[in-house]
């Protein structure tokens, strides 16, 4: 990949309550950005349904799939007949009452590439993930493609540095973050811009600390909560891609649909980080505490 342009599509799409609208409309956008000559197609987290935790709802483990199952073999195809790397998010049944939040990435030739499912799992007013997922237990182990080693992540686990550090330090070549994340209609205007402020600096600080360059895709749009006890989320969008230095390279609307197409100069990492030597610089003998929790 260091010697590479790979052009990527990131898809910022809205969901409805019908799964295979939801699909269809996935796959058409698929095509869309491969016919626009994309090689590597992201999407959004969770992307076949609207985004069910907002509720604690047992009925709601239903939607839950195997992998492999029906959806893999859905989004295979389309991989393979467009020619790209599709990275997806699915809810997985792993077995009965064990289930996943898991990327699973498909090679340009339809084969399942890898998956990684979700480390860090929230418990938030609307985002009551921890009543669906099983933290993940795969590691913070980069996906083997046709077009480098993608290291995937997922939503909540933008936050933490310590994920994406181990990603590159694992060859990671590019970081990549399937997200759903939005306003609640209760905070100030200043409260919802601090938010978003905040979501985009954190990855675009992964992106300069380890000299990689970042794609984030987030879903759009408004989603009812169907308990009535929030006014629901406003999904905030603006997914991007960001360089090695935290330079944004594209980024999409709060309030639209769009598909983004954007070349990325894989050979800048190098470069990136001979000037910036971050990880030569890393004083690992000195790292030990980090594994704890707090240090009293």
């Amino acid at each position: 990949m260091n010697n590479k342009i790979i052009k990527a599509g990131l898809i910022q799409q809205s969901n409805t309550a019908d799964i295979e609208t939801n699909k269809k409309k996935l796959a058409n956008n698929i095509c869309d950005c491969a016919q626009k000559g994309a090689q590597l197609v992201v999407l959004q987290e969770l992307h076949n349904s609207l985004y069910f935790c907002q509720t604690e709802n047992t009925e709601l483990f239903n939607l839950a799939e195997t992998i492999p199952g029906d959806s893999t073999h859905f989004y295979s195809n389309i991989a393979r007949e467009n020619n790209v790397v599709l990275v997806t998010s699915l809810f997985e049944k792993r077995a009965p009452g064990l289930y996943h939040n898991t990327a699973v990435v498909f090679d340009s030739d339809g084969s399942i590439a890898g998956k990684y499912r979700k480390m860090h799992i929230p418990d938030d007013p609307a985002y009551y993930e921890k009543f669906y997922f099983t933290p993940g237990d795969l590691g913070f182990n980069p996906i083997e493609t046709s077009i480098g080693k993608l290291g995937i992540l997922v939503c909540w686990d933008q936050w933490y540095p310590e994920a994406a550090r181990l990603m590159a330090l694992k060859g990671a070549e590019i970081l990549i973050y399937p997200t759903a994340i939005g306003w609640e209609s209760s905070d100030t205007t200043e409260e919802q811009q601090r938010q978003l402020n905040a979501w985009i600096i954190s990855q675009r600080g992964h992106a300069v600390a380890n000299g990689l360059p970042v794609i984030s895709v987030n879903r759009v749009g408004h989603e009812p909560d169907p308990s009535k006890q929030t006014n629901g989320i406003q999904f905030w969008g603006n997914s991007f891609a960001a360089g090695p230095q935290g330079e944004i390279l594209i980024s999409g609307p709060n309030d639209e649909e769009i598909n983004l197409i954007i070349d990325i100069d894989m050979k800048r990492s190098e470069n990136v980080r001979r000037w910036w030597p971050f990880l030569r610089d890393r004083r690992i003998d000195e790292y030990q505490n980090i594994s704890k929790r707090f240090i009293d």
